[in-house]
């Protein structure tokens, strides 16, 4: 066995389930199977190897962080080209993470792989995470098209992780080009959004801002309901809307005024209007009740 310095990538396939119920063992398994090919290309082009692939997931090794953040926009870009299925459009989540790692044959293990297992069971589709100790060895460059989120506890760890987000849309690698004589939206810049948790009440409206919510007392608000995560959920502005994201084991349960009440579950949402949420289980039950307005 040998130790090296790498940075372990976990790509996760997104939608399987759904489109094996949409179009059948067989249509579904070439379908996922195109898609995990489509990942291995991507990570192969900015530089990674492969190790293995587990199930709908696979494992990538990098010789440093900002090829994990240029693989991780690549693999995001060419799971995006592929085509609808019987209804259903295939994403990923991926999460990465840079440190040591023990080599066995053609294998590698440690602490570094288990925190990149760890991050990518908390992204949610379409997203990119890692650990703030890995940002702090990208380029300028890439460190900007990256943002702080909140910190998580890790089994065997004696500190939480600082959790940080690649905005690989963002990130310089990318050109964007509008369409031609297609005007662009501009966000709103006064849009904002009024919360209301028991007796504290908070007001968001900067561009970059983000809400957390969960059973740790760190969070923006607390939730004291046995049926929460520590870090559950968040909400954030993007532009002009404000968008919940669920992190939790037993889902956020989301109210809009006048429509039936929708169950998140390591998805998001944009809220609008009026409503509520709750943590774990059903608004009309639980005793936790965020109450939300859009104005």
């Amino acid at each position: 066995m040998t130790a090296r310095e790498t940075t372990v990538l976990f790509a996760d396939v997104t939608g399987s389930t759904r489109l094996y119920e949409a179009a059948g063992d067989r249509v579904a398994l070439e379908a996922i199977g195109n898609c995990i090919d489509t990942l291995r290309r991507a990570a192969e082009s900015a530089g990674g190897r492969i190790v293995k692939t587990i199930g709908d997931e696979v494992m990538v090794l990098f010789p440093t962080p900002d090829q994990a953040a240029d693989a991780a926009t690549r693999m995001h870009l060419a799971v995006d080209a592929l085509p609808i299925v019987a209804g259903q459009k295939l994403s990923v989540r991926i999460g990465f993470h840079a440190g040591p790692v023990i080599q066995r044959e053609n294998d590698v293990f440690g602490d570094t792989v288990n925190m990149a297992s760890r991050l990518v069971e908390q992204a949610t589709r379409d997203q990119v995470l890692t650990s703030a100790e890995t940002v702090a060895l990208m380029a300028p460059a890439l460190r900007t098209a990256t943002r702080r989120l909140y910190d998580i506890t890790i089994r065997g760890k004696l500190e939480d992780v600082a959790l940080c987000e690649f905005l690989w849309r963002k990130s310089p690698d990318i050109t964007h080009l509008p369409s031609a004589g297609v005007p662009r939206k501009k966000p709103t810049t006064d849009a904002r959004l009024r919360l209301r948790f028991g007796d504290k009440e908070i007001v968001l409206r900067r561009r970059i801002e983000t809400i957390t919510l969960g059973r740790d007392p760190g969070c923006t608000f607390v939730i004291s309901d046995a049926t929460a995560s520590r870090q559950h959920c968040v909400i954030e502005k993007r532009q002009d809307k404000f968008v919940v994201r669920d992190h939790s084991a037993n889902g956020t349960f989301v109210a809009v005024a006048g429509e039936d009440e929708a169950v998140l579950r390591r998805e998001e949402m944009a809220l609008r209007g009026h409503g509520s949420l709750a943590f774990g289980q059903s608004t009309a039950q639980a005793a936790d009740v965020l109450e939300y307005w859009c104005e």
